[in-house]
């Protein structure tokens, strides 16, 4: 694993694609409601990213089809738009989003909720975002990696399932770089340290019930084993001496639903 820090240069880079991703999720914030399709929210989401000089960072990204995801209740990750998928009262749902603006990525994710939901989406939905920013908090530098992982499962607590089957991921010019960010209690051996200027991802994601998920034959869309709901958050992060910038924080104050 080879853990490169980001300069001064690349990290302004990165805090201005982080703040445009942040943006897009603020834009379609409004967007969702009863009676929207996902496809429509899709396009929305694309013309915004292009008229701000960016591009869709998942639009062909190994065949991916649209430009961004969108996953529905019981969807955990990857979820494609669709014209068919049409928002309805009680839904949850996480819009996915990564810009590539000056040859840099930014990344990040929101759940958002349609009409009145239930208790145990709005308690997951909590669960999760505490979840990912206590695993924002450990990551200082000097840190251990895995403590990312122990955070959030420590804040998360027993009764969920948190899926070990996809993790956050180091960013800048590329979508993926290391370090790869798991979300679950773990002990790794040699276990690298964090240090100034490292830019990745946390983002769990968080199942009602099983940690366990398959995926359809689509290839892309992923869902909770036993159809429980699930969640999920994401930031965009840049370790510090003192902790963890947030370069994805929305502007517009819209962290986490109800909105």
């Amino acid at each position: 694993m080879k853990l490169v820090p980001k300069n001064n240069v690349e990290l302004a880079k990165m805090r201005a694609a982080g703040r445009l991703a942040a943006e897009v999720l603020d834009f379609a914030t409004p967007l969702v409601r009863e009676g929207v399709n996902t496809l429509a929210l899709n396009d929305a989401i694309n013309d915004f990213m292009v008229k701000h000089g960016a591009v869709s960072a998942t639009m062909g990204y190994k065949g991916y089809p649209k430009h961004c995801c969108i996953s529905l209740n019981d969807v955990v990750c990857h979820g494609i738009p669709s014209a068919r998928e049409v928002l309805k009262d009680g839904d949850i749902l996480n819009i996915d989003v990564t810009v590539i603006l000056d040859g840099f990525y930014g990344d990040t994710s929101r759940m958002f909720w349609v009409g009145n939901v239930s208790d145990l989406a709005k308690k997951l939905t909590k669960t999760t975002y505490d979840g990912m920013m206590a695993g924002i908090e450990a990551a200082k530098s000097g840190a251990l990696l895995q403590d990312i992982g122990n955070a959030i499962e420590a804040s998360v607590g027993p009764g969920y399932g948190i899926v070990r089957e996809y993790c956050g991921h180091g960013l800048g010019r590329k979508f993926h770089e290391d370090p790869q960010v798991l979300h679950y209690a773990h002990q790794m051996p040699n276990c690298p340290r964090l240090r100034r200027g490292l830019t990745f991802t946390v983002e769990p994601m968080v199942n009602a019930g099983t940690w366990r998920t398959f995926t359809e034959d689509d290839g892309w869309t992923v869902r909770t084993a036993d159809g429980s709901l699930s969640a999920q958050f994401e930031h965009t992060i840049a370790v510090t001496d003192d902790g963890a910038e947030i370069l994805t924080a929305s502007p517009a104050g819209l962290h986490h639903p109800p909105f």
